[in-house]
């Protein structure tokens, strides 16, 4: 068992009498932090729909979460973006809380436009353990085209926006398009090392394990335009963090209060920062190698 100590969270020092000095000494701090939450806020809105960007000289193309992240396995041709587009025409908003796909669902498979999803496994005890989170940009199943039952649930951790793709209709476009079929094995690809690492990170210590999954989110929606520099908007709950991490509630409260007071984050409304990303990255033996995407992130 690692026995390395966990970040200490010191005893609160100020007094009453220092309350105003305090705050005329964080003044400055806050105004940054407001402005990169605006800065983000209008970030996350640009990206959370449909935007355009160059593809040429002249010309326009459509992007989405979704194809923004599949285009790191290589570019997309117009006709492939359009049929990508073509998919994904109708969604459903989900409140935060409830499934988005239970056990058994083979006809469609759920893409998340926006907002945060856990797939998940109930145990006999009723306790739930998160095996993943599904972001914008992510589909439900790991592949399309594989068969059967899906073997655990999704739940949407945030209010969240999702497309029901015809599991027909994508296998016909894999079985077309090559752009969309490398695409999509790239993706599997992915998520089977993203499921490798969660599986590595059961090992460090709770508050080395909380700071990895802090890193790989900021990375994986930077991928899809979703995240700043060093900060990213969030409302994912405690307890869902526990239940990814396989720890108590009161645990995470500890762990986020630790790296909070240790300068490793700072946190707002549904907003979470990275003071320092190379510190945090080193603090949580974080190399996103294993995501696949050459030059994102840290």
């Amino acid at each position: 068992m690692d026995r390395r100590p966990m970040l200490q969270v010191p005893r609160s020092r100020h007094r009453r009498a220092g309350a105003a000095t305090r705050l005329d000494a964080d003044a400055p701090r806050f105004v940054m932090w407001k402005l990169r939450s605006l800065e983000l806020h209008e970030t996350v809105r640009r990206g959370s729909s449909f935007s355009r960007h160059k593809a040429g000289a002249g010309s326009m193309q459509v992007t989405t979460p979704f194809i923004r992240k599949l285009e790191h396995a290589g570019p997309l041709t117009d006709e492939e973006r359009s049929v990508l587009l073509s998919l994904t025409t109708t969604s459903r908003s989900v409140s935060a809380r409830q499934d988005i796909v239970l056990e058994h669902q083979t006809d469609t498979i759920p893409l998340v436009l926006s907002g945060v999803a856990g797939r998940y496994k109930v145990l006999v005890h009723g306790t739930r353990r998160i095996v993943s989170f599904a972001l914008p940009g992510d589909l439900c199943r790991v592949h399309p085209a594989a068969t059967g039952a899906l073997d655990l649930r999704v739940a949407a951790l945030t209010a969240c926006h999702v497309s029901d793709i015809s599991q027909v209709k994508l296998r016909e476009a894999i079985d077309a398009y090559p752009g969309i079929s490398r695409a999509l094995w790239w993706l599997t690809l992915t998520e089977l090392s993203r499921a490798r690492e969660w599986l590595v990170n059961d090992s460090r210590p709770a508050d080395r394990r909380l700071a990895h999954h802090f890193c790989e989110l900021l990375v994986c929606l930077q991928a899809v335009g979703l995240a700043g520099e060093n900060s990213f908007e969030l409302g994912i709950a405690q307890a869902d963090y526990a239940d990814a991490l396989g720890i108590s509630y009161v645990h995470v409260n500890r762990v986020m209060q630790a790296l909070r007071s240790n300068g490793m984050i700072s946190t707002g409304k549904h907003l979470l920062i990275l003071p320092d990303v190379e510190r945090i990255k080193e603090f949580a033996e974080f190399d996103p190698g294993y995501l696949c995407l050459d030059g994102l992130g840290l």
